[in-house]
């Protein structure tokens, strides 16, 4: 880094030190605080240890208020001045107590979390249990200030009553394939009176698997990529009359054709057939040479969408994995896994 970036860089950091000062002390406690907090499976028991509370803005203005109010009953030596002073630096204080209890003892669970696709939105969501006789209010959870979707969605918020629990949806932009795991998010309150901020980070071992962003309709898929032949044909079954054939022996006798045996003079046996759908194969190495790696996965993609949505079964090869032709969504939710974490970064 050259000097005039780092006096920039310096200078920035002073002017935000001046213009935001609260946010500047408050964004130092978190790094602090993250060095400390550990990646868990769940789930999280908040203990008073972890509880953290400083004063809101309303808070840093109400205690403004009563030095002004101390100032002015110093001044007059005013006894109720004085008593209506002390009385709400008084309320102050419980109000402090009662936002910190409030955060005490709650659970934080994870849950399961849904596939997405490359460009919309993963949802983690939490699992909030409160798990004493006294209600809970007002309990929000949102990512840390510098996570991007922390600017621009607004944290979400619920009471729980005794012994009751909820949850809350905490989304991410999940803009690459493959794993996104979930970043630190913080469990707060500012019950009952707005004071006070508590807050406590928590850091759960979620992740969300994400799908490559699949392709605009309009390439159609091959009929047989990669098979070996059509199997387009006929085989025995019950479905359609296919036509007759001479009889032989071991042929049922419900099976003749007794129709025609006048004209014939010879059995005949109906026979029935079923059309053999064709298989696809959606491979890797038939797709054009100039494509990159995520075009790739991304036309293959849009072909597992479609053969799925058609009821088509389908099979899958990759350059390390073959997955034989199926339908269900368990089989499109394994090849899509395949496109996903295909060498994933």
């Amino acid at each position: 880094m050259s000097a005039t970036s780092r006096l920039r860089l310096s200078a920035e950091r002073f002017a935000l030190i001046f213009t935001q000062p609260f946010k500047t002390v408050q964004r130092r406690i978190n790094r602090w605080i993250a060095t400390r907090t550990p990646r868990i499976a769940g789930p999280w028991v908040v203990n008073r240890r972890r509880v953290y509370i400083l004063p809101t803005r309303y808070g840093y203005g109400y205690a403004l208020l009563l030095l002004v109010m101390l100032l002015g009953a110093m001044n007059y030596s005013n006894s109720m001045a004085f008593a209506l002073t002390f009385l709400l630096a008084g309320l102050g204080l419980i109000g402090m107590h009662h936002t910190h209890g409030n955060l005490v003892n709650v659970e934080v669970r994870q849950t399961r979390v849904a596939p997405v696709f490359a460009g919309e939105a993963a949802c983690f969501i939490v699992e909030l249990a409160n798990p004493s006789l006294a209600p809970r209010y007002a309990l929000c959870a949102a990512w840390q200030e510098d996570e991007p979707s922390a600017q621009t969605i607004a944290p979400a918020s619920i009471d729980l009553g005794a012994r009751h629990h909820a949850t809350l949806t905490l989304t991410q932009p999940a803009m690459q394939r493959g794993w996104l795991p979930a970043p630190r998010f913080a469990v707060s309150t500012e019950f009952p009176l707005g004071l006070f901020y508590a807050w406590t980070w928590v850091e759960l071992d979620m992740r969300c698997l994400v799908y490559p962003r699949a392709a605009a309709r309009g390439t159609r898929a091959p009929d047989s990529a990669g098979g070996q032949g059509s199997r387009n044909g006929l085989r025995s079954g019950q479905e359609d009359f296919a036509g007759l054939r001479n009889y032989q022996r071991g042929d049922a006798p419900r099976s003749i054709h007794w129709k025609s045996f006048p004209k014939q003079r010879i059995p005949m046996v109906k026979q029935f057939s079923e059309t053999l759908e064709d298989e696809l194969w959606l491979d890797w190495a038939e797709l054009p040479a100039p494509w990159d790696v995520e075009r790739r996965l991304s036309q293959l993609t849009r072909w597992v969408l479609d053969a799925d949505a058609n009821g088509r079964a389908f099979g899958l090869r990759m350059p390390t994995a073959i997955y034989p032709p199926a339908t269900g969504a368990a089989h499109r939710h394994e090849c899509l896994q395949a496109l996903a974490l295909f060498e994933a970064r």
